[in-house]
Formats: structure tokens, C-alpha cells, sequence
């Protein structure tokens, strides 16, 4: 698809910043590789230090209280997540007539398809009598799709994975772990589960290296294994690497890398599933217990396998039964799942390109 060259403004309230940020910035150098203006506003950008360590030349990063003062000229606003804009920006979307977007959560629930392109007019404040467009990301027709880059295929087939291992857990290629061993990633929040599934690696006949992502996850991993007075590095069959804060690019590569991932949040779970290899995914923790419902849309949507759904879940607390096996003989039916999934999401326009078409259609 040819669109016109636009300038966009993209603002993002930061949450969890390797969530909403992550989303907002892969979408900011989406759009600018396929030539776009794009200006992303974050009220937080520190994480973009070891997210995006080398930004991207066509992608302009601003302080949202700079907003009033740079924001001068703009084709589409989009409130990343929602995030209600500051009354200045508004003042200024009312005088440019900007098309305004919504970009919303990402859900397999049935509400996204009734809801996605549909107009949500400004009742008050400068902007006033403006139009904000609701855009919903989503896994079938009917919805906006997932972020996809135009190469990504051509990426993964260049990927050297031994490379890459040898790079980031040194300490494992160091011992030279049976050639059959498997690899999982994880990055996560705090499960419940997390004990069950560090005890089940270390006497697991299949050995596991374990990847475990900065942050909450590793801080996490580190408090469990205190509490089953087992080394950082892991004991039994199970050896673990802590890895260094990864750059999405890198982040992808570890996914690729990897037989299985635990991811979280949104911007991981896409990823994974681009990536054609099985995972389990923690949705965001919600008090109301919504993320409950969002979990059993994902995997009615994406035919689960019933013993993978358990593990998910057990892992996301919907369950008090103990943490299924993750058996190597799972694998095999879990990677056919997994890659049938990638080619069919692959079927869909990507969220970009959809987006695309639809701001062109309402300016």
C-alpha cells in the first residue's frame, strides 16, 4: 500500500515501561521506516536508554511537558493506551484539526471487534466537537492487526543463534551443556508459579538453561531461589544465566534463541508470537481480576492446547493447582501450535499498514 507522507505525534504515558513504551516505540520506527515524520512524546523516555540504545534517525523523542511549546504542526495524534492528553496538546489538536487516534489495548475479547474504528466525539474541554477514532490491535479480521516489521522474516532467517548464545550466557557455553539441552527465556512479573517451575527444572531428566531477563524478573528469580536455598546459578539440571538489559532487537534474538519463552505484557507476547516457538504468557496483573478474561479470549482465539492452557492458567493465578510438567515431550505438539499460529496472524494486514489506510480514509 502507498500512503501519504504524514506527520505523526505519538504519545505515551509510561506504565511499565517495557510495555506501553516498548509498544510506542516500535511503533514510532515502523512508521518512520516506511517514511513518515514521527515525533514520540513520553513522560518518561529512561528506558529508552537500553531499549533503543542507538534510537533511530527519523524518530524525534520529546518530553511531554515540551509539548505546549514543540508541538507545532501534526497530520495524526495518537493517544498511545489511552492516555488522556494534557489540556495545552488539545488546544493544539483543536487548532490543527489533527486526526486523532485512540490506540488501544491489545485483546482477543469480543468487544475489540464491535469497537475498533468506531468515533468517540470530544464532549469537553478545547477540543471539543473533535473526533477521537477508536484503533483496537487484535489476532483476527475485523480488528487492527499486530506490529509487524516489513522485514522481519528476512531477519529471523539471518539470525545465527549459536552466535548469539555464545554472546549472552557465556557461563553456560563455557560448561558445554548437552547438546539437547533446552533453552527458555523468562521474563515475567512476580508468579506465583515461579518456585513450582525452578524446582521442576532442576530435576527435570531434559537439562534447562534458563535465560532470565533484567528487572522485575530477575529480582523475582533471586528471591525464589533464597527461599529454595539454591545458587543463582542454578542447581541440579537447571544452570541460569541473568542477562543484561536487552535492546528489542536483542530481546527478539533471545526469544529466537530460545525452545521456550515466558513472556509479559503485551509487547513480549506479539514478539513470541512471531517468533513460531511455544510460550507462556503473563498478562498484566489487574485488582478486578479482568486480565482473568483476557487470558481465556487469548487462548480460545488461539486454540490452545489444553495442557498448555493449564500452565498459563496456573501461572497467571486463575488456578490453585500445581504447575503442570513442562515436558520436553510437549515440545513438539506446542511448536506446531505455535507455528500454525504465526501463519495465520501472518495472513493479517499488519497494524501499521492498517493504520495507515484507516487515518487516510478519515483525514
Amino acid at each position: 500500500m502507498t500512503s501519504k507522507l504524514l506527520q505523526w505525534n505519538i504519545f505515551c504515558h509510561v506504565i511499565d515501561n517495557h510495555g506501553d513504551l516498548g509498544v510506542s516505540w516500535r511503533l514510532a520506527v515502523n512508521l518512520a521506516e516506511r517514511g513518515h515524520s514521527v515525533r514520540l512524546w513520553v513522560d518518561d523516555a529512561s528506558a529508552l536508554a537500553w531499549m533503543a540504545p542507538y534510537g533511530h534517525s527519523e524518530v524525534e523523542v520529546f518530553k511531554w511537558s515540551d509539548a505546549e511549546t514543540a508541538l507545532k504542526t501534526g497530520d495524526v495524534v495518537i493517544e498511545a493506551f489511552g492516555c488522556r492528553l494534557p489540556t495545552p496538546i488539545e488546544n493544539l489538536i483543536a487548532q490543527q484539526r489533527s486526526t486523532w487516534i485512540n490506540l488501544e489495548y491489545l485483546s482477543a475479547e469480543g468487544y475489540v471487534t464491535q469497537s475498533h474504528g468506531l468515533a468517540s466525539p470530544v464532549m469537553q474541554g478545547p477540543a471539543k466537537g473533535q473526533t477521537k477514532w477508536f484503533f483496537y490491535p487484535g489476532f483476527v479480521t475485523g480488528t487492527g492487526g499486530l506490529l509487524r516489521e516489513t522485514d522481519l522474516k528476512q531477519r529471523q532467517s539471518a539470525f545465527d543463534r549459536n552466535a548469539w548464545l555464545t554472546r549472552y550466557a557465556p557461563q553456560i557455553s563455557k560448561k558445554q551443556i548437552h547438546a539437547h539441552a533446552r533453552w527458555i527465556s523468562l521474563f515475567c512479573y512476580e508468579p506465583s508459579a515461579l518456585q513450582a517451575l525452578i524446582k521442576q527444572l532442576a530435576v527435570d531428566n531434559t537439562p534447562t538453561n534458563l535465560l532470565v531477563t533484567q528487572g522485575r524478573s530477575q529480582q523475582a528469580v533471586i528471591q525464589a531461589l533464597n527461599i529454595l536455598e539454591i545458587p543463582t546459578s542454578g542447581a541440579g539440571h537447571l544452570q541460569i544465566e541473568q542477562l543484561p538489559y536487552l535492546s528489542q532487537t536483542d530481546y527478539d534474538h533471545l526469544i529466537w534463541a530460545c525452545d521456550l519463552n515466558f513472556v509479559r505484557g503485551e509487547d513480549s507476547v506479539v514478539r513470541a508470537l512471531w517468533a513460531g516457538k511455544p510460550f507462556v504468557w503473563q498478562i498484566y496483573p489487574q485488582d478486578d481480576q479482568a486480565h482473568h478474561t483476557k487470558l481465556q479470549a487469548f487462548c480460545r482465539t488461539l486454540q490452545m492446547p489444553q495442557d498448555l492452557k493449564t500452565i498459563h492458567a496456573v501461572w497467571n493465578s486463575m488456578s490453585v493447582t500445581p504447575l503442570p510438567p513442562i515436558e520436553q515431550k510437549h515440545f513438539e505438539n506446542w511448536t506446531t501450535w505455535a507455528l500454525q499460529n504465526t501463519r495465520q496472524l501472518e495472513r493479517q494486514e499488519d497494524l501499521v499498514t492498517q493504520l495507515e489506510r484507516f487515518v487516510s480514509q478519515k483525514r
